[in-house]
């Protein structure tokens, strides 16, 4: 059945990509039944004891069509289409044709096109068709981000993505033709036995590395997830930076793999979950927040395949299978919650038309649904129990623990990484106390925010489903398992057959009685606030006489002190005019922390490249006598170096 699925997914795709331009319920129709039709395919992978190959004489570009559908390609394909399908319902209201009559029609084509292309990146086994595929990724994308091009911001956001994406591609370009010129094909698939090879992981690493958002490779992910649409930020955050770790992860598994990659690996991730939570705190637009979290989720998946490559490096250990379990069930885990902060942060921006988190405040008063969703969501992105994401980084730890008591080299990178590991958790933990705070907390600062109103059914219907998963996967992890086993054994083929670890099942019961305890508490509470009157007074005014509402705490003071240890890499720019007279009329303190890789490293690189290469156009200027004068010094300086190499 896995054939005939992802024939029928991809021609529903194609068809929803033309009929979206001007039918709006037959295209969601459409895109629906594809993404079923996709998450049919996958779980025929799951379920079968071997996964799906093809191969046609049909010929694309010169080369014949191999198509590849195993446990990592499934686990992808699952997450992009429930997300993908959950978007377009989103889209039905958030992005309707009564508020955005000439980029509505054109989104929903671009989105399933989208769609459609990153479940091309995942069955496609020839690099030359893996490119095409990748390159329309890419491209769709971009049209994604910029429906609102005509702002400025947007429009600038669009072209830093696209011109990311486009230098991770020029990796992959040569990752790929040098795979092929010491293969003698394009052909993709499992080459552990080609030692030769392993230098080319580096390239692969870079250009996948740019998509994932790995720090600091993450320029292009804070501004394209802040000004795209907010559906559009969700299936970026949840899916696309995915299908850079899934070229890591497959990769990784089909290639023999340098002595160094997995310290590589387990650093690049660990870097990347802390200095991605030290941004995500200093921001006080909710989607930049959001956008910097996925480069702190990128690094706790990757810190679980760093940990796996150092476990094949020593003998396959079994503790390297347990680290790669937590990281690609992170992978499902995270695009449940991602998708669902997102959405619920488009909720708040269709409802008060800000992102900045010190503009709101009360919302949960007029939004409750969309208070508690992103509460749940906030809950499971921090890695509590008993939601999904404890369930991820659990495991993950326990992998990591095992390295330790291993008493191997690897028990000198488990250690410091656990350590980083529970402090980015931590600073997560206060990260989205913040959010959960400033925006739905205390009294509304603003009057939008006052006259703020709740979402309707197509954007809460897929904010249900996506809280339902983060509460079923946390709830009873067990029934996953096989998902995420077979995924592992497509990535190394001597961990097949293993179980799933013992304390999962005993995880889920414990999970199961804590929900019930916090349900019970929880009604309790409701129960006990019913009965007494409700006395509303403002909260402490520290002495003022007329307090306002824009007196309660601020994003910027509410973590000042925990974004104050990272002063030496968010190097925050400071405005303020400060008070004066006995009644001051005004006073100002404004802190703004730039995109610090890009604005102080990635921007003035670029310029010095072109004041360099405005210089060098300087010999272009159409003096024919010039240009002979090049040919003839040309044609010298290779005399010369015959002449030097005919002497040595």
């Amino acid at each position: 059945m896995t054939g005939p699925l992802l024939v029928l997914a991809v021609l529903l795709f194609g068809t929803a990509v033309v009929v979206g331009q001007h039918w709006p319920r037959p295209w969601l129709v459409l895109t629906l039944a594809a993404c079923l039709a996709s998450i049919g395919a996958a779980l025929s992978v799951f379920a079968a004891a071997v996964g799906w190959e093809w191969k046609s004489h049909i010929l694309l570009g010169g080369e014949s069509l191999h198509l590849r559908l195993d446990g990592v390609s499934a686990l992808f394909m699952v997450l992009a289409a429930v997300v993908g399908g959950a978007g377009a319902v989103y889209s039905c209201e958030y992005w309707s044709d009564r508020h955005y009559p000439e980029s509505a029609p054109r989104g929903r084509s671009w989105w399933s096109a989208l769609v459609l292309s990153m479940v091309l990146v995942l069955i496609v086994s020839n690099g030359l068709h893996f490119l095409m595929a990748w390159e329309a990724f890419a491209i769709c994308g971009y049209f994604l981000i910029t429906l609102e091009n005509q702002k400025p911001a947007v429009r600038s956001a669009g072209w830093l993505y696209l011109a990311s994406s486009h230098a991770g591609t020029v990796c992959l370009f040569g990752f790929f033709t040098l795979l092929a010129v010491k293969t003698g094909t394009w052909d993709l698939g499992p080459l552990r036995e080609h030692a030769s090879l392993s230098p080319l992981f580096w390239l692969a690493l870079a250009g996948f590395g740019m998509k994932a958002g790995i720090f600091p490779l993450h320029i292009w992910l804070p501004s394209a997830h802040a000004n795209a649409p907010s559906h559009v930020s969700a299936i970026l955050s949840a899916v696309a930076i995915k299908m850079g770790v899934y070229g890591i992860v497959r990769f990784s598994g089909w290639l023999p793999m340098p002595a160094s990659a997995g310290w590589v690996v387990i650093g690049l991730g660990a870097t990347s979950a802390l200095l991605g939570v030290a941004f995500t705190l200093a921001q006080n637009d909710f989607k930049r927040l959001l956008a910097y979290c996925s480069v702190e989720n990128i690094g706790i998946i990757l810190v679980g395949l760093g940990a796996a490559l150092l476990a094949r490096s020593h003998g396959d250990a079994p503790w390297g299978r347990l680290a790669l379990a937590g990281a690609l069930l992170h992978v499902w885990n995270h695009g449940a919650f991602k998708a669902l902060l997102f959405f619920g942060a488009g909720s708040v921006l269709h409802a008060t038309g800000t992102r900045e988190m010190s503009r709101l405040g009360g919302l949960w008063r007029t939004m409750p649904w969309t208070a508690g969703l992103f509460a749940l969501g906030s809950v499971a992105v921090t890695g509590l129990p008993p939601l999904n994401g404890f369930v991820s980084e659990w495991i993950l730890y326990l992998g990591l623990f095992d390295a330790v008591t291993d008493k191997q080299a690897a028990a000198w990178a488990a250690l410091p990484v656990i350590i980083l590991l529970a402090m980015s958790g931590a600073l997560a933990l206060v990260a989205f106390t913040k959010a959960g705070s400033m925006i739905f907390l205390g009294a509304a600062r603003t009057k939008p925010a006052a006259q703020a109103h709740e979402c309707g059914l197509w954007m809460r219907a897929p904010m249900l489903l996506l809280a339902s998963l983060c509460i079923v996967l946390g709830l009873a992890p067990i029934f996953v398992w096989p998902a995420i086993s077979r995924a592992a054994d497509a990535w190394s083929l001597t961990w097949a057959g293993q179980t799933a670890p013992a304390p999962l099942l005993t995880l889920g019961w414990v999970h199961l009685g804590l929900a019930a305890l916090i349900i019970a508490a929880a009604a309790l509470l409701w129960k006990k606030a019913r009965s007494r009157p409700i006395r509303r007074a403002p909260t402490w005014d520290c002495g003022y006489a007329a307090p306002t509402a824009k007196m309660q705490y601020s994003s910027g003071s509410f973590a000042n002190l925990a974004t104050a240890w990272f002063f030496w890499i968010l190097r925050p720019s400071r405005t303020w005019r400060r008070p004066h007279g006995s009644f001051p009329a005004e006073a100002l303190l404004l802190d703004r922390v730039p995109e610090t890789v890009l604005e102080q490293a990635v921007l003035p690189l670029a310029a010095r490249i072109m004041q360099v290469s405005s210089a060098v156009r300087r010999l272009q200027h159409g003096r024919l006598s010039a240009y002979i004068l090049y040919v003839v010094a040309g044609l010298a300086g290779l005399a010369v170096l015959v002449l030097l190499e005919s002497a040595s």
